[in-house]
């Protein structure tokens, strides 16, 4: 089933070599060095992203046309605001919501690492409670702090906050994905996080959806971080908060709505867990 799904991706970009890097239940993920329509240039080509969305066959026909070019559609919308809104997250190339497909560039950059991968690289390679590990975690997880906050504070909800769709980038490289930077260093005091896979995302003002948001990160983290998810949970919050205040009172209202809603969904996801 997954290689007729494959050939299905390859069939609709003729010519254009594809290397799959995940697959979920909603669409695959592709990477290719060459552009949907412009010429690559020889050297330091830059790798693509490809996003394809193939058919449900359990879903009728004509819906699951409707439903593939709706959320093809929406997810690109999106990025395009978060672009306009210079938020780190995938820049979109070129849209096929018939088919849907959606190219993008690799935003992480070729030294790019997920932050769940960076989280247990950089604790097997440091010692715990070492001030070198809290320095180093501690900073970036307040920089993703602050991202999701910036997301929050221009009312979108990315839907499936996990630390895999979460990018670690060196910071030279948020500029031009294709300049050299150095190589991958899990220790680089420069890095910087980057939101990917928006295929959830979408617009709210409710402080209960970004509350939800958070939520779903704080589980995630428990999940793949078990030891010290207490530590990387306050760090994340720390960040979140200190950034809703740098917008003045406005910021610090706001911010109090969402904290009381987050207690909130934490005590009705502490309920269905006792019950099981």
């Amino acid at each position: 089933m997954a290689e007729n799904i494959i050939k299905q991706a390859h069939a609709y970009t003729a010519n254009i070599p594809l290397a799959l890097i995940s697959q979920g239940a909603e669409a695959l993920v592709f990477t290719s060095p060459v552009h949907p329509y412009l010429p690559s240039p020889p050297t330091c080509a830059p790798d693509y992203i490809l996003k394809y969305r193939p058919p449900k066959p359990y879903r009728h026909p004509v819906l699951d046309a409707q439903l593939t070019k709706h959320r093809t559609l929406s997810e690109a919308r999106l990025l395009h605001k978060l672009a306009l809104l210079d938020i780190p997250a995938p820049r979109v190339i070129h849209v096929n919501p018939k088919h849907g497909l959606l190219w993008m560039n690799n935003v992480a950059g070729p030294h790019g690492f997920s932050v769940k991968q960076w989280v247990w690289d950089i604790e097997l390679a440091t010692a715990p409670n070492s001030a070198l590990r809290e320095s180093v975690m501690k900073a970036n997880m307040l920089q993703i702090g602050a991202l999701i906050a910036k997301l929050h504070l221009n009312d979108i909800v990315h839907g499936d906050l996990t630390t895999s769709n979460i990018m670690i980038r060196p910071k030279m490289a948020a500029a031009d994905a294709s300049v050299p930077v150095p190589p991958h260093n899990i220790l680089n005091p420069n890095l910087e996080p980057v939101l990917i896979d928006f295929g959830l995302g979408s617009h709210s003002a409710l402080a209960e959806d970004k509350a939800v948001d958070i939520y779903v990160l704080e589980r995630a983290v428990e999940s793949t971080h078990p030891v010290n998810s207490e530590t990387y949970k306050t760090w994340l919050l720390d960040g979140y908060v200190q950034e809703y205040e740098r917008g003045g009172k406005g910021g610090k209202i706001r911010i109090k709505e969402v904290l009381r809603k987050l207690d909130e969904v934490r005590q009705r996801g502490r309920k269905r867990s006792m019950v099981g």
